[in-house]
């Protein structure tokens, strides 16, 4: 009987605690989402302002296939709480930046500010 409790206990922990994404993997994981409409996931990692954005140019923008987004980073810089990524995919020819933020202590991307400049 102890050995079932602590079976549960233990099962329980280990499914509380998931690994949180780092900033270049949550930007790859929001560029993947929005170009392939998976909105639940879009919505997981971004911020409110930033879905509400992204929602608002999705019909615009064609449906890419699952598969390989030949995500890459071109340059990241991360402090506690901010993070920049700057990368490539093959859903765009020119590189694109993603502002990240930490939020409930996960990272999210998020709206830039006006007239604000990423670091590069």
């Amino acid at each position: 009987m102890k050995k079932m409790i602590f079976i549960a206990i233990l099962g329980i922990f280990l499914a509380c605690t998931g690994t949180d994404k780092s900033h270049t993997e949550t930007a790859q994981i929001v560029v993947e989402s929005f170009y392939q409409k998976d909105f639940p996931t879009l919505e997981k990692y971004t911020t409110k302002e930033s879905f509400s954005s992204f929602m608002s140019i999705n019909d615009i923008v064609p449906v890419a296939e699952k598969g390989d987004s030949n995500f890459s980073v071109v340059q990241e810089e991360q402090n506690e709480e901010i993070a920049w990524v700057k990368f490539t995919t093959s859903y765009e020819e020119e590189p694109e930046t993603f502002k990240l933020v930490k939020e409930d202590g996960k990272w999210k991307v998020t709206e830039t500010g006006i007239g604000e400049r990423g670091p590069f």
